[in-house]
């Protein structure tokens, strides 16, 4: 039987953390939550000039929109905007923008799930959008 040679880079290795930031989250005992500096950049996010400004501001917050519940039907004004030709930057655009970043910087703390414990699945549709979240002690898991 061959030995296999394995060797950790103790600098890049770390110990005893209560807890861990990975891919812009932070893992803890107390669940999953969005990283500080990812809110403070969607708070930060200017006004958008153009579909591909506004598309990086959905995109980002898309990406933690798993932490908001309606997410989808609170962004699909903005979503709407990112048709071609449909553009125009209004008052209500402006208004959905900030109540989306009043929202996203707000963002709960997901459980980590209880396998020994019963899911509860929560659905919402409209004409614009749906929505699920899956729910344990009436708290959101994803």
């Amino acid at each position: 039987m061959e030995s296999q040679s394995l060797f950790a880079k103790l600098s890049k290795c770390e110990f005893g953390l209560r807890e861990v930031l990975y891919l812009g989250h932070v893992i803890s005992v107390d669940g999953v939550k969005v990283h500080e500096e990812k809110i403070q950049a969607i708070r930060d996010w200017p006004c958008p000039r153009n579909i591909t400004e506004l598309r990086g501001f959905l995109y980002l917050c898309a990406y933690y929109g798993r932490f908001v519940r309606g997410f989808s039907q609170l962004a699909a004004p903005l979503t709407y905007l990112t048709k071609r030709g449909a553009f125009r930057w209004i008052e209500q655009a402006q208004g959905v923008f900030d109540r989306l970043k009043e929202v996203m910087s707000t963002c709960l703390v997901l459980a980590l799930p209880n396998f020994s414990q019963p899911f509860v699945l929560e659905c919402d549709a409209s004409d614009v959008s749906i929505g699920v979240a899956l729910m344990q002690n009436k708290h959101p898991i994803t």
